[in-house]
């Protein structure tokens, strides 16, 4: 069965999605230019940012360094158990660094305000977080940039269920080009 049978309505097409990385990663270049002595480390949150992530760094006009992180809260439901876990840490050292934390969807902040302490624990100069989707209307927790630390979102995204460009249910449909609702006869 193919999986756009799966999909209530499309959110953003993949053309509105590489139009607006394209803008982010033009903001970020601006942005960070001014800093010629700092290497900005841009820190994929696995496994749904990975699209989003590659398509972004791909039109930062700068020197850069690419990690990934892995926190955990999800498994394999749809509600956030609101207790993340980093699972997976990083390789590179970020003592000193700019980081910039790449999120496939900001919703309650519990993981966010989690991987910017783990951050911050590791010295991290700076603490940024550029997020493909921003859903303010569930945020239960107001996490803190580090430093010069900026906000950077692609879309806020209405109180639904999206899959697609990286973001799955039950590890399905990230390999969508779009972002899309899921029929709720298929999560619940």
């Amino acid at each position: 069965m193919a999986l756009e049978k799966h999909i209530e309505k499309v959110l953003f097409s993949d053309e509105v999605i590489a139009h607006r990385v394209n803008q982010l990663g033009i903001d970020i270049t601006s942005d960070f230019s001014g800093d010629s002595e700092e290497t900005p480390i841009f820190v994929g949150v696995a496994t749904g940012a990975c699209l989003f992530l590659a398509d972004l760094v791909r039109r930062i006009d700068l020197p850069i360094a690419i990690d990934f992180i892995r926190a955990e809260s999800y498994g394999s439901g749809t509600v956030s158990s609101g207790v993340p876990r980093v699972s997976f840490d990083l390789k590179l050292d970020i003592t000193n660094k700019h980081v910039v934390l790449v999120e496939d969807i900001v919703d309650t902040g519990n993981t966010l305000s989690c991987l910017i302490e783990h951050m911050k624990a590791k010295k991290a100069s700076s603490v940024s977080v550029c997020t493909l989707l921003d859903k303010p209307s569930r945020r239960k927790v107001h996490y803190k940039l580090v430093g010069k630390g900026k906000f950077y979102s692609g879309f806020e995204c209405p109180d639904e269920f999206v899959v697609g460009y990286g973001m799955d249910f039950a590890e399905q449909y990230r390999n969508l080009s779009y972002i899309g609702v899921l029929k709720p006869e298929y999560y619940m």
